[in-house]
């Protein structure tokens, strides 16, 4: 019988380990300029901002498609997403 893969690049990443990655690698005031959402630019926190996301789909997609369009260095970062030919 053929398993059913999940066709989903988020699949098994939580939105806190997406949020903290974004915060990393870019800082409370890139993202902020980037997306404009006030939990980003007005006394950022990691939690703050998970509850705000989790409330609000179309912030907590422009964040996840964020995630998606940057290429983390190292691939152990972010194991599913896809490489280059």
């Amino acid at each position: 019988m053929n398993k059913l893969h999940n066709q989903d690049p988020l699949h098994g990443i939580t939105l806190k380990t997406i949020v903290t990655q974004l915060v990393e690698k870019y800082g409370w005031e890139t993202m902020a300029s980037r997306i404009k959402i006030n939990c980003f630019a007005k006394d950022p926190s990691i939690n703050s901002t998970l509850k705000f996301l989790r409330k609000t789909p179309w912030a907590r997609k422009k964040v996840e498609e964020l995630y998606l369009s940057t290429s983390w260095a190292e691939a152990k970062e972010n194991p599913y997403k896809k490489s280059k030919p």
